[in-house]
């Protein structure tokens, strides 16, 4: 367990390696009695941060939710972070890639909500019920760690290793089956990650829910409007300044991201 002094210390390192774009070494390292509350607390430290800056919490994204990844960084359930306005990409505004230290890209059937989410009592018939629609959706991932040397407690610190997103249109959640979309990611007419909606958690519904929970216990809602990205259906890919990728997933729609 990490002082309240410490727990500051690692947020400012993050912030300044973003600010800067100079990645650093893993917080463990820094930090070797960090755990997961102290994590969680170092991203809200910097969350705090930019919401007296003027951001403003547009939703919450959702990591390490497929069995590979969790048994790969030795935890048993997914972690989370924020989704902030300044956050938000559009398909037709390109993002300059230098802006990131390690960026990544990340395929996602994304729920917008329509109504808000009951805390820790949520289950997935709440979260079906609260959804306004489903929508494809790119992550924007990036790592304030130098060469993605992280542990769950560095990723959980730096806000779930999240940096944008971009969504599109997308349908009524009633009207697919959510646990079977296929998910295509290309760049230049080559296939770069395929996969399938039922990667997240068995069902992306379970966890939307999950979170709900999660997030409940440290006092933060899911509220109408709210973004919320529940994992990844395919393996991440690095983004390559020039490249455009674009994701597709059947029955649901495609949405892009280019980079210069």
């Amino acid at each position: 367990m990490l002082t309240d002094r410490q727990r500051h210390e690692a947020a400012e390192l993050l912030r300044s390696a973003e600010q800067h774009v100079t990645p650093i070494a893993p917080l463990t390292e820094a930090f070797p009695g960090i755990g997961t509350e102290d994590a969680y607390e170092i991203q809200l430290v910097n969350i705090r941060h930019r919401l007296a800056a003027g951001a403003e919490v547009r939703g919450h994204k959702v990591g390490l939710s497929s069995p590979v990844m969790q048994r790969m960084m030795g935890v048993d359930e997914p972690d989370y972070g924020h989704l902030l306005d300044d956050m938000e990409l559009r398909p037709e505004v390109p993002v300059r890639a230098a802006r990131y230290c390690h960026p990544r890209v990340e395929v996602e059937v994304g729920f917008v909500l329509g109504d808000d989410l009951p805390g820790e009592t949520c289950t997935p018939a709440d979260v079906l019920a609260a959804t306004e629609r489903v929508v494809p959706a790119l992550e924007l991932i990036d790592s304030r760690i130098r060469d993605w040397r992280i542990t769950i407690a560095d990723t959980i610190a730096d806000n779930a290793s999240s940096a944008g997103y971009v969504i599109g249109e997308g349908r009524d959640p009633r009207e697919l089956d959510l646990t079977a979309i296929d998910a295509r990611l290309t760049a230049g007419g080559e296939l770069l990650a395929e996969g399938r909606s039922d990667a997240v958690l068995g069902d992306p519904v379970r966890s939307v829910a999950w979170l709900a929970r999660t997030v409940a216990r440290f006092g933060v809602p899911l509220k109408k409007g709210h973004v919320v990205l529940p994992g990844s259906c395919t393996r991440a890919v690095d983004v390559a300044a020039g490249a455009t990728f674009t994701a597709e997933f059947t029955g649901l729609g495609s949405v892009s991201l280019s980079f210069i």
